[in-house]
């Protein structure tokens, strides 16, 4: 831990904080501005010399290794990947309003951001350390940060599963730069975790330790949060119970948001008698890219195939931008739907089971009460 370490306290509470829909879809490659991507914490934010920083490799490794900053730019390959990271609460307000009141912190469809990233695989950090277990399939990667406390613990700690980050193709990073330039504080500066694919709680911001282990990490946010509980767990009391037994959440669900319209919105009729739809979509874990995303103006009864925005920055794990013509007719309480398909042939449901927690609500997007004239 570096003993140059300050804290941001410019708010009495974590920095929690989305964009709006029509904000966030304005671009394919979000800024990571004030106002341009999410923000969540669950602490305060530091301010670290990366001139002094270190991220220690340890645990199950055969050379121990303490890498500054400028190692892990300069003694390892470097590799760029565009991903899309989403909060696991993200659309958690439809949730608690469609189906069910939820524990949890409200968030309704901007807590995701698609950004390049750049910096060295932790696969090849890793096999620098030489991992040293007798399985690979029961062993995990824990990410750690000590550099700040949290509200319900002392540091901030995520794992992933070690076969996953030993994938050549899984492309999880270190990052360093976040388009193409060095990370901001409130992102993570001067290193964090990029975990494509999986809710944003694994992509550890301030990163200053890996552990290679026999158990997931033992930090209270990977233990007892983000997790999928059973539908019959109704209360926070009953989740307590279940939450050390129940697996981490890793790979996000197929989902969809109509960003414009959006709820409560009017909109103008055209001469042609439809509206401009337009949205954003991501696909399940590692099962990108979308394939097709479809809006309904009825209700469902009826489906309209999107034009998916393509760009020369497309891969698996980013989301897809998507417009579409629907026809509709004058009105109020309008609903419009929309629903992705991946190429691993997931497609959105209409209504995912309830949890808890509120996490990975992946329903249909939908934009409701919307007045046409």
């Amino acid at each position: 831990m570096t003993t140059t370490t300050q804290l941001v306290h410019s708010k009495p509470d974590p920095l929690n904080r989305e964009p709006s829909p029509k904000e966030l879809i304005a671009k394919f490659i979000t800024e990571g501005t004030e106002d341009g991507a999410y923000d969540r914490n669950h602490g305060n934010i530091p301010q670290i010399n990366g001139d002094t920083h270190t991220v220690r490799v340890q645990g199950s490794v055969r050379t121990p290794l303490s890498l500054s900053v400028a190692q892990l730019k300069n003694d390892f390959s470097q590799h760029e990947l565009v991903c899309a990271l989403q909060c696991a609460g993200n659309r958690r307000h439809t949730m608690r309003t469609r189906l069910k009141e939820v524990d949890g912190i409200d968030w309704f469809d901007g807590a995701v951001m698609n950004c390049r990233w750049r910096g060295p695989l932790l696969k090849d950090v890793l096999e620098k350390a030489g991992v040293n277990v007798p399985d690979t399939n029961k062993a995990h990667v824990a990410f750690a940060c000590y550099q700040t406390e949290t509200e319900k613990d002392s540091w901030y700690g995520a794992s992933v599963e070690l076969w996953r980050a030993l994938k050549a193709d899984a492309e999880i990073i270190l990052a360093l730069e976040m388009n193409n330039k060095p990370l901001t504080p409130k992102h993570g500066y001067p290193v964090r975790v990029v975990v494509p694919g999986v809710a944003g709680a694994r992509s550890v911001k301030w990163l200053d330790r890996i552990t290679i282990q026999d158990h997931e990490s033992d930090n209270f946010y990977h233990q007892m949060d983000y997790k999928i509980l059973p539908a019959d767990i109704t209360t926070p009391e009953e989740a307590r119970a279940h939450l050390k037994s129940t697996p981490a959440l890793q790979d996000m669900p197929i989902n969809s948001v109509v960003a414009v319209p959006y709820s409560g919105d009017t909109v103008t009729l055209s001469r042609r008698g439809d509206i401009e739809v337009r949205g954003y979509a991501l696909p399940a874990g590692t099962q990108g890219p979308v394939v097709k995303v479809e809006v309904s103006a009825d209700g469902g009864k009826s489906w309209t195939d999107a034009e998916i925005i393509r760009d020369r920055h497309q891969s698996k794990w980013c989301w897809a931008l998507y417009r579409a013509k629907v026809k509709i007719e004058r009105g109020t309480n309008k609903l419009i739907l929309s629903r992705a398909t991946d190429a691993g042939g997931n497609v959105q449901v209409e209504k995912p089971e309830w949890n808890i927690r509120g996490v990975a609500y992946n329903g249909y997007g939908e934009a409701r009460d919307v007045t046409v004239v």
